[in-house]
């Protein structure tokens, strides 16, 4: 799938959804595959908030400063030829916007699946005490949409993580024609 190189920078895929919706499981299925066809790497909002040193609360305020602290550093592994797979749960249409302007090579993925499916999994306990007051995005923070992404999965096509990678490479194919 390598073709020859006509543009040294590199590419965004940014994966979006609700907290526990299945983002950094994709995201790491999805680089498993990559990995083979050049560089990529994971950059995953919980890490980053982990790597500033988890500075930030989780108002809507906070959540705007660390996208951007994401934003920032996908562009800057993308401009050094990275394919970056980002793994972000905070999307304003302003933030997507901003990444199609700015990110090169940007696919926007989002994993549609509703308050109701993620809260009933609430792998991490997010949901279970309620939203009111906690800054819990989907709850008591709007969840906007995205309004045009490239590709969605959908709750129906939950299955495992590779086959969803799969597929989703094989839907982001453009992505790697003509370029390293």
């Amino acid at each position: 799938m390598r073709c020859a190189a006509t543009d040294s920078r590199g590419r965004v895929v940014w994966i979006t959804g609700l907290s526990g919706a299945g983002k950094t499981t994709l995201a790491l299925a999805l680089i498993r595959r990559l990995r083979p066809l050049g560089r990529a790497i994971l950059v995953d909002g919980d890490q980053v908030r982990a790597l500033f040193g988890d500075d930030l609360g989780h108002d809507e305020a906070s959540r705007r400063i660390q996208i951007g602290r994401v934003q920032r550093l996908a562009r800057w592994l993308a401009d050094q030829g990275q394919t970056v797979v980002v793994a972000a749960l905070y999307c304003h249409p302003d933030l997507l916007a901003w990444n199609r302007a700015h990110l090169p090579g940007y696919f926007e993925v989002y994993l549609n699946m509703p308050i109701s499916f993620v809260s009933a999994r609430d792998a991490k306990g997010i949901y279970a005490a309620g939203g009111a007051g906690r800054n819990i995005v989907g709850m008591d923070i709007p969840w906007h949409e995205p309004g045009a992404p490239d590709y969605v999965v959908e709750p129906r096509m939950r299955e495992d993580p590779d086959v969803m990678a799969g597929k989703l490479l094989a839907g982001m194919s453009s992505l790697f024609h003509d370029r390293a």
